[in-house]
């Protein structure tokens, strides 16, 4: 194995200059990087000092191709076995591959979606480095990338730049770009999950009699809090999504950061029953919003489906504005922005717009409500979110429970 000895001085002079070309079995051979593996071929020449100069360039051809991403190793060792264990995979830098990537993955999801996707991986692949070849990486490589994504983010924001590299990582697998067990490296972090931090019945009544300074945002700050809307279904009501006389609201769009309307978050619509509040907030509302005019606009199904609607924007920044040029549709970003205001005058605890949808689950369950009920208003499949969110307000009543079945069963028995 390795230099063995040569019939000459002359030899070992000239094998001695090649880094790389070796002695085994009387014949030449090249030895290699590849992968991150070391590979050793015979060459089936006998040690001449023409033969080692051979060696010598076409190792100097190889450590190209390797380097230049265009390396075949059937074509330069047809009969090895190394040739067939590496004939799936190719040799791609993760720039180009990713590049390439995008649009397939774009044609299943939203342009805005595309762009949170894309932006993700592209932060995942400088890191990586843009120039790596694609069939080097490791394990290990993720884990480290995995380090430095949770130095300066949270581990919600993390979690979801790995999940989307994760499907990079699995379509480069399954082509042939990566050894396999990528993506399983793709560990998500453990994330405590946030309580639910509703608003007390006080709490409201601040935000509605001293944070509104306009009708139009009491009856919205109402609505949202006796209906469970998330901000996003909540800024893109429109006038014919009410229906007062059968006292329902018809939830069949939301609006994005970008002003562009999708369907709600569970691609389904749903029907919300409203509460007597509620309903009072909604005739506020469509008294606001009495002289303005229907709006087209175009309602994403998918990135390949959507519909045209001629709607009036319910909730509408332009009740309030005292200048021209103003968006007929809050989206959500401005709606943020309008609640912390209100909540500074109102002088209560700051809070998250969500926590609208969150007071409004935590309300009804304290009220003992209908499980299957609130989940069906919310938009839920079914009330295992309820139960696995909002079980501290459920356990209110736990001390009086057993007695209130028995009363229920004991009517049932008369």
């Amino acid at each position: 194995m390795g230099r063995e000895r040569t019939a000459g001085s002359g030899l070992e002079a000239e094998l001695a200059k090649h880094k790389g070309i070796e002695i085994h079995g009387g014949n030449l051979r090249v030895v290699f990087m590849w992968r991150r593996n070391r590979y050793r071929e015979s060459l089936g020449l006998p040690v001449t000092k023409a033969n080692i100069k051979h060696a010598a360039l076409l190792r100097a051809a190889i450590l190209h191709e390797i380097k230049t991403g265009k390396f075949d190793y059937g074509r330069h060792f047809p009969d090895s076995k190394n040739a067939a264990n590496n004939s799936s995979a190719r040799d791609e830098r993760l720039g180009p591959l990713l590049e390439r990537y995008k649009p397939l993955k774009a044609v299943d999801i939203t342009p805005m979606t595309e762009d949170k996707y894309g932006y993700a991986l592209d932060i995942c692949v400088n890191l990586l480095g843009v120039d790596r070849l694609a069939s080097i990486l490791l394990p290990e490589d993720i884990q480290r990338l995995r380090t430095q994504l949770i130095e300066s983010r949270a581990p919600s924001t993390a979690n979801h730049y790995l999940a989307t590299l994760s499907g990079f990582l699995s379509w480069g697998e399954s082509n042939g770009y990566y050894r396999k067990g990528l993506s399983d490296a793709c560990i998500r972090f453990a994330q405590r999950v946030q309580d639910p931090d509703p608003l007390t019945q006080a709490e409201f009544s601040l935000l509605i009699d001293k944070g509104c300074l306009h009708r139009q945002d009491s009856a919205a700050i109402t609505l949202a809090v006796y209906t469970g809307l998330r901000p996003g279904e909540l800024c893109a009501l429109a006038v014919e999504d009410i229906d007062l006389t059968a006292g329902h609201i018809n939830i069949t769009r939301a609006i994005t950061a970008a002003g562009t309307f999708k369907l709600p978050k569970t691609g389904k619509t749903r029907t919300v029953l409203l509460m007597p509040p509620a309903l009072e907030a909604c005739k506020v509302l469509l008294e606001l919003v009495a002289e303005h005019a229907p709006r087209q606009i175009e309602v994403y199904h998918n990135r390949h489906e959507s519909r045209t609607e001629a709607v009036t924007p319910l909730l509408s920044p332009r009740t309030q504005a005292r200048k021209k040029g103003i968006n007929h549709w809050f989206v959500p970003t401005a709606w943020n922005t309008k609640w912390a205001a209100i909540q500074k005058r109102s002088g209560i605890r700051p809070r998250r717009p969500y926590q609208t949808r969150h007071t409004y689950a935590c309300w009804c369950l304290t009220a003992r409500g209908n499980l299957a009920f609130i989940a069906k208003q919310m938009g839920h499949k079914d009330f295992t979110m309820l139960v696995e969110v909002y079980a501290k307000w459920m356990d209110d009543e736990s001390p009086t429970e057993l007695q209130h079945i028995w009363s229920g069963i004991q009517r049932l028995n008369r």
